[in-house]
């Protein structure tokens, strides 16, 4: 795998749906934020978000969609889905909104990036796999090119 990128994600405050068949659903806004790598560099849109489902037992499944702009004008998709888990404890704090250090659980995802400006189309094929952790406001996450 080669680093791609990194990405914080400013996020809106959740929007609890309650449950659904498969879990607590809920939605958080996606509403900006900064990407950060030796080939994409730009800042994220305000616009799309997380569709989460918790489910029963802890784990969080993150399906998300939303756009970068790169420095130099081009619009990227990320179609992100991962899993988010831990001991009841640390996520308790997480939910919280506290500081946690991402090594004490587990937040992966795999991602898909499309585009159709010629200068990055070569992130239109690879897949990208991710790692990060919840901030109070905001998501951090390194992708790296799955090769």
């Amino acid at each position: 795998m080669r680093h791609a990128f990194d990405l914080t994600v400013e996020l809106d405050p959740i929007r609890e749906m309650g449950r659904g068949r498969t879990g607590r659903r809920r939605i958080i806004p996606i509403v900006g934020g900064t990407c950060e790598g030796d080939r994409i560099k730009g800042r994220v849109l305000n616009l799309g978000a997380d569709w989460q489902t918790i489910w029963d037992g802890g784990v969080s499944e993150l399906d998300t969609r939303y756009g970068i702009e790169t420095h130099d004008g081009a619009t990227i998709e990320i179609i992100n889905y991962g899993r988010r888990f831990g001991p009841e404890d640390v996520m308790a704090r997480v939910a919280a909104g506290k500081d946690v250090d991402p090594a004490e659980y587990y937040m992966r995802t795999h991602c898909r990036l499309e585009t159709g400006d010629p200068r990055y189309a070569w992130v239109n094929a690879p897949l990208f796999l991710g790692t990060g952790g919840r901030r109070a406001a905001s998501v951090v996450i390194s992708f790296y090119e799955i090769a």
